[in-house]
């Protein structure tokens, strides 16, 4: 791999959108020695603001994709909402990764969860439905409460809605029905579940994998606000998810790097929740925790590179997300006093704009425990003055 284009001299991955986690991979690109692009709607974005090679008229802007495909050896993406269609399309002039294919199997959250069970992978029991009574018959199936949920377009806990009980069933139907358009659904057995899990997995050209170690989220309104790692479970438990991380992703044939959100039931059994083909929130920590971060893997992966190692350099690590407290400037009035902490790293994603709930940065602490990791990271996410 990692042959320009003819007559170029240096090699540039492309990346389809401009948020914080194609800036992290950016920064891995650079570091490799290697030239970015960015596609993004709208200039000044965290990662366009690193490149000359930013496109701001967006992959729907035909002239604009064009010329973005133009500079790239090879194009990779940082979020799972564009459409198979486009991916198709750049894979006439260059490779993309995740295909057109995957992200055909993982949009969709039902032929997601569909794949998934087919290859005998544990998950929720879940339907389609269409009607009101379709998601009825769900409720005296499986009982209440029970989630509905869009099948596309969802992502912290947008396209979410528990069913306590029949009357909440038009409620959803309602809110997931504009100007007399209804969103397709899905209704998915609610988990009473003890924890919330999360592994990353890199998968490359060649078929090499690398697995990380697993980890709890802790939400916050939907959010993932608290990442733990290693996770507080058996090895056993660890060996099963990381088992069924892997199993994921072979399933949907992933080349890149991918997110397995999980939920360990109040029996001790996991399951998969579903899958994000990119880098993910919950990977955040490995850039100071693991020998290798997600960030890199993922470029690995996608150019023919031998994968890193996952292992973990430091017993525990607590990332806490820096969510949006006002709307406003996207500059913290002061972080003087978290600068201040040892072993804490800040990473800020020079989002222009704030509003409540939206990821601005992240900390990340280091320690013996994750119980010292995320009382050291709380306290300095908490100083910071907005």
């Amino acid at each position: 791999m990692l042959k320009s284009k003819k007559h170029k001299k240096t090699f540039t991955v492309g990346i389809l959108g401009g948020g914080q986690l194609a800036k992290m991979m950016a920064l891995d690109v650079y570091r490799l020695g290697l030239e970015v692009a960015i596609i993004e709607n709208g200039s000044n974005s965290p990662a366009g603001d690193m490149t000359k090679l930013e496109f701001t008229e967006g992959w729907h802007n035909k002239r604009n994709l064009d010329d973005f495909i133009k500079v790239s050896d090879i194009i990779t993406l940082e979020n799972e909402f564009i459409e198979p269609e486009i991916l198709e399309y750049i894979s006439n002039f260059v490779d993309v990764f995740p295909s057109a294919k995957t992200m055909r199997l993982v949009q969709d959250k039902f032929n997601q969860k569909t794949v998934f069970s087919e290859n005998h992978i544990p998950v929720p029991d879940f339907a389609s439905i269409d009607t009101i009574e379709e998601a009825y018959q769900f409720g005296e199936r499986f009982g209440y409460p029970f989630l509905i949920k869009t099948r596309t377009l969802g992502y912290d806990g947008y396209g979410n809605y528990t069913v306590k009980n029949t009357d909440d069933i038009s409620t959803a139907f309602a809110k997931f029905t504009s100007n007399g358009k209804q969103r397709k659904l899905m209704a998915e057995r609610f988990i009473n579940f003890k924890r919330e899990l999360a592994v990353m997995v890199a998968r490359s050209l060649s078929g090499e994998i690398a697995v990380y170690p697993v980890v709890e989220t802790i939400q916050e309104n939907h959010i993932c606000k608290v990442v733990l790692a290693p996770a507080d479970i058996s090895e056993e438990q660890q060996s099963t998810a990381q088992k069924i991380a892997i199993k994921c992703v072979e399933s949907i044939d992933g080349v890149g790097v991918f997110g397995i959100e999980m939920f360990e039931d109040s029996n001790g059994k996991i399951l998969v929740n579903e899958i994000a083909p990119r880098p993910h929130n919950s990977g955040h920590y490995t850039i100071e925790a693991c020998r290798t971060s997600q960030y890199e893997n993922a470029i690995r992966a996608i150019t023919g590179l031998p994968l890193g190692s996952t292992e973990m350099i430091t017993p525990a690590a607590c990332m806490v997300n820096l969510l949006g407290e006002r709307d406003g400037i996207g500059i913290p009035t002061d972080i003087s006093k978290v600068l201040s902490y040892g072993n804490i790293k800040l990473h800020l994603y020079n989002k222009k704009t704030s509003r409540k709930g939206r990821k601005m940065g992240h900390v990340t602490a280091l320690r013996k425990t994750t119980k010292e990791a995320y009382d050291i990271a709380m306290s300095a996410a908490q100083s910071i003055i907005w």
